[in-house]
């Protein structure tokens, strides 16, 4: 449900898209062309992307160096969060979250529930926050891309949904962070 309010100023934001997959290319990553496509459609910049193997290291460094880049506010990840041994994304998360948006997880699997039924409970869909940067794992469908996109995320990274969206709270994501480095 879109509650936009168009007396507020929209803030476009900077989201890198990592598609993780061992087979996937460039050319035929079909959702991560999703998610550029509707990022650019809503007004933000795409300000990266990669394609990383299922390899928690490897996805791990990628998010780590994404969440140091000042040009980054949001990452968003397609792939890797099923249940079989190659779906590892969720745990490269862990490795780098330092708060969990539980919330992001449940909704997108209510939501989905609602297009592909109990077949959702495979999606190990997760958020996070990590060194000021909003990190959002789906799975790597295009189904799941789009609904991940166009049932959450376009409202909660759109400055002027109320009643509240991420985007206004990004100025205090790093308070914690800017007073632990006063202390040092």
């Amino acid at each position: 449900m879109s509650r936009i309010d168009t007396n507020r100023p929209f803030l476009p934001v900077r989201i890198a898209v990592m598609t993780v997959s061992d087979s996937r290319t460039l050319e035929t990553d079909t959702s991560g062309a999703a998610l550029v496509a509707r990022i650019e459609g809503a007004g933000h910049s795409v300000a990266g992307r990669t394609i990383v193997t299922d390899d928690t290291d490897l996805i791990a460094a990628q998010l780590e160096a994404w969440i140091a880049d000042p040009q980054v506010d949001v990452v968003i990840t397609n792939g890797g969060t099923g249940v079989t041994g190659r779906d590892v994304t969720p745990e490269a998360f862990e490795r780098v979250m330092e708060k969990r948006i539980e919330g992001f997880g449940e909704l997108f699997r209510m939501l989905s529930y609602q297009k592909i039924g109990t077949s959702t409970i495979q999606s190990r869909a997760v958020a996070g926050v990590a060194g000021g940067t909003y990190l959002f794992a789906l799975p790597g469908s295009t189904g799941a891309v789009k609904d991940g996109w166009d049932d959450i995320l376009v409202f909660q990274l759109d400055s002027r949904h109320r009643p509240c969206n991420f985007v206004e709270l990004m100025p205090r994501l790093r308070e914690g962070l800017k007073e632990s480095a006063h202390h040092d």
